[in-house]
């Protein structure tokens, strides 16, 4: 996960395991962009959400 001064916080969420490292790794080197997590669907995204929630660490986008 990238720096925590982000502008935009990213849940990342899609089936194909491959296709998130990709986009992960995409985004991870952009300076205003923050990955704040990943999940392989949408049941596993909120979740994710959920223990992102606890920590008051929700991403702005999925």
């Amino acid at each position: 996960m990238s720096g925590v001064n982000a502008g935009v916080r990213v849940l990342v969420v899609d089936d194909h395991a491959v296709v998130r490292r990709g986009v992960i790794a995409y985004l991870e080197v952009l300076d205003d962009v923050e990955v704040a997590g990943e999940a392989e669907d949408g049941a596993a995204a909120l979740k994710v959400l959920a223990e992102l929630s606890v920590h008051d660490r929700l991403p702005d986008v999925a």
